[in-house]
Parts: C-alpha cells; structure tokens; sequence
C-alpha cells in the first residue's frame, strides 16, 4: 500500500500527515498560528514563516509517531511548493526535499491549488473525474473542470478579490475577529440579510468570472455610514457573496458537459449558507454535489498527503531543484479574464 508523508505551510497552518493510497489517514498533526496573526486582523507573512521553521520538523516527527512509522517507511514525500506566502512555501519545499533525499525517497511538489481539488475525492472515493469544481479559499476563487490529476481546465477566476479574502476584509472592518470568514459566518446568523442594500458584482454575466472588490467597498461604506448593525452588514455580505457564487457556478455548468459532480473544496467552502446554496444548484442540475468534510475544507496536510499518493500513482515526481513559487496556476493555458489583475 502506497504511504505519502504530506507537508503543508503555504499561509498560516503547519500540518504534516501520513496518507495511504486507500485513503486511510494514518495521522495528522496542525498546528495554527491564529493567536499569533490575531492583534493583526490578518495574517502577517515573515511571523507565518517563522512559525513553519518551528514547527514542522515536530509536527513531522509527532505524525511519523502516531502512525508507528518511519521516515523509511513512506514511498514519497509530497511538499506544498505553491501558490502561497512564499516564505512558509519555502520552508515546507525544502525540508520536504531534505527529507526525501535523506530517506532516499522521490520527491512530489504538490500544487496547493491541486490538493484542494483532489481533496473531495479523498473523502469520497465515488467521486469520479470529471467534475465541476468551484475552488473558494482565501486567495483564490475558480471554476475548474477536473478531467483528471494534473488536468485542469478553468472556466472562471476572479477579476479582482477571491471570495475568502472578501470574507476576511469585512470581519476585519466589522471588529468581528480573526479568522475572519467563521467571525462573519457567526455574525450572519445573528443580523438579518435583507437588511442593507449590497451589490451583486458581475451578477448575470455572460462570463462566469467572479468579482469581489466592489462588495469589500461597499460593505466599507455601509459600516461608514453608521446606521447600519454589524450582524446586519455580516449577513448581508454573506448573502451577497452567496448569490454571486451560484449565479456564477450556474454560468459555469453550461461549459462542463459530462460532468458527474459538482464539487467545492477551499475554506469557504466550510461555509454552511455557501454548502447549502450550492447543494441546491447541484440538485437543480441532477447532479451529486460532494464537499469536503469541513477539517479537510481548510489547510491541511492530509489533502497534500492524497494529491502525492495521486500523483505518485500517476507517475508524477519532481526534481531536487523544483524551485517554491508564489503563483502557480493549475491550467497555465488559460486565458487571462478581462479586466483581472495580477492576482487572475
């Protein structure tokens, strides 16, 4: 049975997780660092990056021990090597290959992207290719056609803002707390959403592209404006996104012919209001909707630990001298989407 050690750093958890290839999670180790980015309002990159050089080589230890394992053992190491704070990358890129080069095991540099992707298949193993993937963290927002491992096909990104950073914005201009998108999730069900008036950017579209900025701005001039109740802004900001996500991921459907599922994956896809509208997408186009559970949802070491055992089924491995990078698209082919920005 195929064993993967996984390692993941790219933002602000440190997580390491033995993986078999029959989707058993031997064990899993994270470690957060929300105390430390808190008096922040968001996550700050070099206290990240310190905290990964800490942690992870205890966390790898803890997770080889839990599993009766050792570094031996496993048959790769697969590694984060993108897209994300380029720091924490790099030091989960790294000792991934010190690692596998003192076990004397290949090396596979996981998209973070990818692991995401593949993350619904390691808890649902009916779950098969090709399928519609809204992808929703707090960098990035795409729909994507999965066909297979390592084939990706994006239908829509984001012009602008990802929804999760959305999310992390208006708590953080809310005084809801950090992290944002569960302070804003909680604080949703306390206000009314109908209450304030909030655009819908890119609603009806022929595109199915998404667009978050103008809603940051608005959600801004709404608590300038001083009238309006916290709960009530957060419940609003979580309709509006919600809406945009359907209308869109509706949009999308069209161009995925033959899909069997329709998936979401990402830490907004933890969300309940954002699961359940798109369960009901699913059902109105008679397809299976499959979502993570909500710990797998979030960065995590076991979904790089399936997209190794993924890749390495498939034959995918990677030199020694596989450099960290801060952007890496999963279908570099893809168009850039008008109007976008660096960040598309």
């Amino acid at each position: 049975m195929t064993l993967i050690l996984g390692l993941e750093s790219s933002c602000d958890e440190t997580a390491a997780a033995l993986v078999q290839g029959d989707r058993t999670i031997l064990s899993h180790r994270l470690a957060g660092q929300e105390a430390a980015h808190r008096p922040y309002g968001g996550v700050v990159p070099e206290i990240a990056a310190r905290a990964h050089v800490e942690m992870l080589m205890p966390l790898v230890q803890a997770a080889l021990a839990d599993a009766g394992c050792a570094l031996g053992d496993v048959d790769a190491v697969a590694a984060t090597a993108g897209p994300g704070l380029i720091g924490g990358v790099m030091v989960g890129l790294v000792t991934g290959k010190a690692l596998a080069l003192a076990a004397g095991k290949p090396l596979i540099a996981v998209n973070h992207l990818e692991g995401h992707a593949l993350s619904p298949r390691l808890s649902d193993p009916d779950l098969e290719f090709p399928y519609l993937l809204l992808l929703v963290s707090g960098g990035h927002c795409q729909l994507l056609f999965v066909e297979g491992v390592d084939r990706y096909r994006r239908l829509a990104t984001t012009i602008d803002d990802a929804a999760g950073e959305a999310f992390d914005k208006t708590a953080k201009l809310l005084g809801l707390g950090f992290p944002g998108g569960l302070a804003v999730e909680i604080a949703a069900r306390r206000g009314d959403a109908a209450k304030v008036p909030l655009p819908r950017p890119l609603l009806g579209s022929p595109d199915p592209h998404f667009s978050f900025a103008g809603l940051k701005s608005a959600v801004l001039r709404a608590r300038d404006a001083g009238v309006h109740d916290a709960d009530d802004i957060a419940a609003s900001f979580q309709q509006a996104v919600v809406d945009c996500l359907v209308d869109r991921t509706r949009r999308a459907l069209v161009h995925a012919e033959g899909a069997t599922a329709l998936v979401v994956a990402g830490g907004v896809a933890a969300n309940g209001a954002v699961r359940g509208a798109l369960q009901a997408v699913a059902a109105a186009a008679d397809l299976r909707f499959v979502a993570p559970p909500l710990w797998l949802c979030t960065d995590n070491a076991a979904m790089i630990g399936w997209a190794g055992a993924e890749r390495f089924a498939a034959g995918l491995f990677d030199p020694l001298d596989i450099a960290a990078r801060p952007r890496w698209p999963l279908d570099p082919s893809a168009e850039k989407a008008r109007g976008a920005g660096v960040k598309a």
